[in-house]
């Protein structure tokens, strides 16, 4: 069970036999955090259409450097490249889909949503300033509640990561300390802690890891049976990761006032808002080498805007407001183009 997301991201996505593959068959690499909706909608697709979509599931700075590389037909990346990064590569990045990024434990005697955690506590647990889970810290937020005095063993990403990104940027947001000693990137020296590849590898290392806390994708959190903590948002709410916590980060999001769609959802105001909310990143060639491919990779993220919203929910992601997949629609006729200048796909 620990390795199932993985096998997901990997044998699921590489949908066929290879004596069996299509010329029209798509490749890309990138983010952990949207494997499993890619699996299934990879899945969907196949049986639909018959054209496979052998997805890597290696990180996002994987992503990045293999789309750069044109060694994939796309890139995927949870942490937006800034519109200046896109245009030095020649790149433009749309949104797929949206999550949230969870601090999940192990903690023995204690249940899921049982534990607060604020912001700045959460950014001191992980510069290793809180030693155990009796901290009083810790222990003020949760007044009747039964903390081991257990070690606080710290687990994060081990390679580049888009989720690495999301988590330390809202740390950064939340904690003067951490921005200063840290920092937010998806790539940054941790002051403490076990380092896990990918969404996968840090929920298994937190499954194994008495007293340990790490931070993944809530579809990870929820498969892999893991313990989550509750988690202090702008309004002051102590709210559980939900799909509904997650949509209401997202609501004021206005994807018409952001440049090369680089947008952060994090620490979202409202009442209900999940605080580590964010959207995962499609990577394509503004000017498509290969049309072909180009409008392949465009065909299967079209199908999913259309039909894969309720695979989306069943993983407890977030699909995009109508209204953002039409503007995605309208930027890739403007954007992704042949040698020809003509576009590469347009939806029906």
């Amino acid at each position: 069970m620990l390795k199932s997301i993985a096998l997901a991201a990997t044998a699921t996505l590489a949908l066929g036999l290879a004596a069996q593959a299509q010329a029209a068959d798509i490749s890309g690499a990138g983010a952990t955090f949207p494997a499993p909706v890619y699996a299934k909608w990879a899945e969907l697709y196949r049986a639909q259409t018959g054209i496979g979509m052998n997805y890597q599931a290696i990180g996002s700075g994987g992503g990045i450097k293999q789309i750069e590389a044109k060694t994939v037909d796309f890139g995927a990346s949870d942490k937006p490249l800034k519109p200046a990064d896109l245009n030095a590569n020649g790149l433009f990045q749309f949104p797929m889909v949206m999550g949230g990024v969870v601090p999940v434990m192990n903690l023995p005697g204690v249940a899921e949503g049982q534990v607060k955690l604020t912001g700045a506590v959460l950014a001191s647990i992980y510069l290793g300033e809180i030693k155990v889970w009796s901290d009083p810290r810790i222990q003020a937020l949760n007044p009747g509640v039964k903390l081991p005095t257990l070690p606080v063993t710290v687990v994060h990403r081990s390679d580049g990561s888009g989720t690495s990104f999301i988590f330390t940027t809202y740390l950064a947001h939340k904690s003067a300390a951490w921005a200063t000693r840290v920092g937010g990137s998806d790539s940054v020296q941790w002051p403490t802690g076990l380092g896990g590849k990918g969404n996968d590898g840090v929920a298994a290392f937190v499954k194994q890891t008495i007293g340990s806390i790490g931070y993944v994708e809530y579809a990870y959190a929820k498969q892999n049976h893991l313990t989550y903590a509750l988690l202090q948002n702008q309004a002051g709410a102590f709210v559980a990761p939900t799909a509904a916590a997650f949509a209401a980060a997202a609501i004021g999001a206005d994807w018409t006032k952001a440049p090369g769609n680089y947008l952060l959802l994090l620490d979202q105001p409202g009442a209900h808002s999940w605080p580590i909310t964010a959207a995962t990143f499609i990577l394509l060639y503004k000017t498509q080498a290969n049309p072909a491919a180009g409008k392949a990779v465009l065909s299967f993220f079209d199908w999913d805007y259309k039909n894969g919203d309720a695979a989306a929910e069943q993983l407890d992601y977030v699909p995009l407001p109508p209204a953002v997949k039409a503007l995605m629609r309208k930027e890739w006729v403007a954007e992704i183009k042949g040698a020809d200048g003509k576009p590469v796909y347009v939806s029906k």
